[in-house]
């Protein structure tokens, strides 16, 4: 193993510190004595389970639909490509608060989607639960699109076509060449995606609203609890933490090259 500069490890230490500061400050403020009696409350189970439904609706949604944006993105060679692209990436910069007020225009009732669905299908999506895996969706998505397209650009392409003049039809040339070669970076984009559309927080209280038990998630119930009892919040952040570490743990490996 290379030896790293002092240098180095000086910034890289000061960083990491920089970094679990505000954890050990959480940590330093969380009750304790108490923490069984907030976490056994009605408000954070219902929070919590709403939190779970609607991450995993939005990655279950993103892994179907992000596999084509991603494949289409890395194997086409459109002169529109660029800015496809940059419409597609465009959630992970914009401002939450600004892409849930795009969804209320878009989808909302009288907007030119959401009239639509309202009209043919009485669907309504705007401060709904549906509302919330919308949102979720729409800031989650360009994570897994990332990854997974980064691993399409990294497949060597003599494979797929060493299997096409055998006979191999599209799908089976997908199935069995080139989906298990992506498979880890796909494992890594939902787990990444699924993070991000767990603390979501400013599309949904934007596009869906914070109402209990029906679009209240972890986030907007930590940002009540802050106003009102800050204990709460505080045990919300753990709950959100936790979470968080025993999902993305597990898949450190996944996004991580290979040694």
């Amino acid at each position: 193993m290379n030896r790293i500069p002092k240098t180095v490890v000086l910034f890289a230490t000061i960083a990491i510190l920089f970094l679990l500061s505000p954890l050990i400050g959480l940590l330093q403020r969380m009750p304790w004595s108490g923490l069984s009696d907030l976490l056994g409350s009605d408000i954070i189970l219902d929070a919590f389970l709403l939190s779970l439904f609607v991450s995993f609706s939005a990655a279950l949604i993103v892994f179907v639909f992000g596999i084509p944006i991603a494949w289409f993105l890395a194997r086409s060679n459109f002169s529109f490509m660029k800015l496809l692209r940059a419409v597609v990436l465009l959630p992970m910069v914009l401002p939450p608060v600004v892409g849930g007020t795009a969804l209320l225009f878009a989808f909302g009732r009288q907007g030119f989607l959401g009239k639509w669905l309202n009209d043919w299908f009485g669907l309504t999506l705007p401060f709904t639960t549906a509302g919330s895996v919308v949102a979720a969706v729409f800031v989650s998505m360009p994570f897994f699109v990332v990854a997974v397209e980064s691993a399409f650009r990294s497949i060597n392409e003599d494979l797929e076509k060493t299997a096409e003049t055998l006979g191999a039809s599209s799908l089976k040339i997908f199935l069995k060449v080139t989906f298990p070669r992506i498979f880890p970076s796909i494992v890594a984009g939902l787990a990444l995606s699924w993070a991000r559309a767990l603390g979501e927080f400013g599309a949904t209280i934007t596009f869906a609203g914070n109402m209990p038990g029906e679009t209240q998630t972890l986030p907007l119930a930590i940002f009540l609890a802050l106003e009102t009892k800050p204990e709460a919040a505080l045990a919300l952040s753990l709950v959100m933490i936790v979470t968080s570490l025993a999902i993305l743990i597990p898949f450190r490996d996944q996004w991580l090259p290979s040694r």
